[in-house]
């Protein structure tokens, strides 16, 4: 993880203390500072016909809403956290951003939670709006942890594969922890009135092959385990952090379209709903299109 600092976005819910609690600990990892953050909505009394609201309406509006994620908070997260809470006003993933831009931050930590496909897609939560639009790392808090003891990450040989297995390295060695690659390779089917069909064994060591290629090249001969899986992605990297208990599912964000994410979803905001642990995306952009 690079940068100055751990932007971590909270509200008054348990996903929030979790958030406040898991930001904590990797900016303590990083041995940088952690910043905790908490964006309340403008109001449509302190907002009139598009003018500023007024000082005194905005001082009250942010007080209210600190006691409000304060005693909500209190037993669930550090005292020290709730002390240094801020609170800003306005839409909480265009607000996160501009902390994050302002403080150099490296990773931004948000508290996971389970949304319908319609909320998400119209702004019902703000982890889904922040790994579509925030161009740092973005680790959804989902379960507890002391420390991260098992990372998986899962590549799919992409462009996006190498700087998702480096952000996974570094996040691992930061915490001594076991570092498992998994690149899930979809099934090929099959094509009618033709005689040869694909060899999908060839086809999974040529996966496992670039797998290793790539985990040698960032993390060194033989310090990483490699898995390759059949299926859909989404569910077979879930199943797979289920069965090896993982703290943490790292992957690459491909970067598509808002209309492209809306309509089709993707396998990182698929997990998001589905994983038993917390997860890393990882913001890369591939070559522009033609």
């Amino acid at each position: 993880m690079t940068g100055e600092a751990v932007i971590v976005g909270v509200d008054a819910t348990a996903a929030g203390a979790l958030a406040a609690v898991t930001g904590r600990t990797v900016a303590r990892a990083a041995g940088v500072p952690c910043r905790v953050v908490h964006v309340t909505p403008a109001r449509s009394a302190a907002l009139r016909g598009g003018e500023p609201a007024q000082p005194d309406l905005t001082e009250g509006l942010i007080a209210a809403a600190r006691s409000h994620v304060v005693e909500a908070l209190s037993g669930h997260a550090p005292d020290d956290v709730l002390r240094t809470i801020e609170v800003l006003v306005g839409n909480p993933a265009w607000e996160l951003r501009r902390v994050i831009a302002d403080t150099s931050a490296g990773l931004l930590v948000l508290g996971g939670k389970h949304h319908a496909p319609p909320v998400r897609w119209f702004g019902g939560s703000t982890a889904h709006n922040a790994v579509r639009t925030i161009d740092v790392p973005v680790l959804v808090a989902a379960a507890p942890v002391q420390r991260f003891s098992r990372v998986l990450v899962a590549i799919d040989l992409s462009e996006t594969a190498e700087p998702t297995l480096t952000q996974a390295h570094a996040f691992a060695a930061m915490f001594g922890a076991t570092l498992r690659v998994l690149t899930v390779v979809e099934p090929m089917p099959a094509i009618p009135d033709v005689g040869v069909q694909s060899d999908v064994g060839e086809h999974y060591r040529l996966a496992e092959t670039e797998a290793r290629r790539l985990a040698d090249t960032v993390a060194g001969t033989g310090r990483t385990e490699i898995r390759v899986d059949s299926g859909s992605p989404a569910r077979t990297i879930a199943d797979e952090a289920a069965a090896w208990e993982a703290d943490l599912v790292v992957v690459g964000s491909h970067g598509k379209g808002w209309v492209d994410r809306v309509l089709l979803g993707s396998t990182t905001e698929r997990l998001l709903n589905r994983l038993p642990c917390s997860t890393l995306v990882i913001p890369v952009h591939g070559p522009p299109r033609a």
